[in-house]
């Protein structure tokens, strides 16, 4: 039964969004909508961002049973009036800068937010993975919703394994890169990105790549990324991202292949307990082999 008295949350654009009641119709980005499944909440609908297309990504989409939920399209291609076909009550999205509503065109985000309530979460540069896993935990919680009952502790365990794996005395090279195509590459700087910062301080080898133009990342040459010798890649899983069958003209690329593990790696994983505990565990067990293999 819902809740009959007014809801509030407090996004991280510092905007309170206002209802007369709790929601319980959300359209949300295809990433925080996995979220928000993870707790127990099955938005009425999904949008994709200007890097979908006419389909869910399902590199983004977790566990979402995305047969049976409406996908209402993606960005520039998106338009209110779609979007609030669905009857949302609610709209949950993310940002990466703590102002814009991700995947959303601004006057699309200004024209919907005059008719349903829109909450925004930072999931971007100076967020702690555990701060961003939180800021979900607590929208799902005033949503009337959690993760299930030994979450925390499958993650705590995963944690742990990883930490254990990591310090061990032969330490992996781990690079994580979204391949542009067959000549350019996408390496990721892992201090703007909340899951590889989190790596790092349970004591994993991530590469960092030179300092330059880019937040995120640093657009080179595939002998770049080769020169850098990584036993372990992080490789961006998302449908935007080139193939490693697309890749294999190039000589640097095949090098990469032949010397490193390949570990799929969604950049937009969603922000749960459940996710990150999966997440980990498979890092956990590559460094133990790539260890073991030195």
């Amino acid at each position: 039964m819902a809740h009959s008295t007014p809801w509030e949350f407090s996004d991280d654009r510092g905007r309170l969004a206002v209802a007369g009641q709790r929601p319980s119709r959300i359209v949300a980005y295809i990433q925080a909508g996995a979220t928000l499944w993870d707790h127990g909440i099955r938005p009425v609908g999904l949008f994709g961002s200007q890097h979908d297309g006419a389909a869910p990504d399902p590199a983004k989409a977790g566990e979402l049973p995305l047969a049976g939920l409406r996908y209402l399209g993606s960005g520039g291609a998106l338009h209110p009036d779609t979007l609030l076909a669905a009857d949302p009550d609610l709209v949950v999205a993310v940002t990466y800068d703590g102002e814009q509503v991700y995947g959303l065109e601004p006057k699309t985000a200004l024209e919907l937010e005059a008719h349903v309530p829109v909450v925004t979460l930072a999931v971007g540069p100076g967020r702690s993975l555990a701060g961003v896993r939180e800021r979900f935990a607590a929208l799902a919680g005033s949503l009337g919703r959690g993760e299930p009952l030994g979450a925390a502790r499958e993650l705590d365990a995963a944690e742990d394994a990883l930490r254990q794996a990591a310090g061990a005395a032969a330490r992996p090279r781990v690079l994580a890169l979204s391949p542009a195509g067959p000549e350019r590459v996408h390496l990721a700087r892992p201090g703007s990105w909340p899951d590889l910062r989190a790596l790092t301080e349970h004591g994993v080898g991530l590469l960092e790549p030179a300092a330059g133009a880019g937040v995120n990342w640093s657009t080179v040459g595939w002998a770049e990324a080769a020169a850098m010798a990584p036993d372990i890649v992080l490789m961006d899983v998302r449908t935007n991202a080139a193939r490693p069958q697309e890749l294999r003209a190039d000589e640097h690329w095949r090098a990469i292949e032949a010397r490193a593990r390949l570990l799929p790696w969604n950049p937009e994983a969603p922000c749960s307990r459940r996710a990150h505990t999966r997440f980990f565990t498979l890092l956990a067990e590559t460094v133990r082999e790539a260890a073991g293999a030195d």
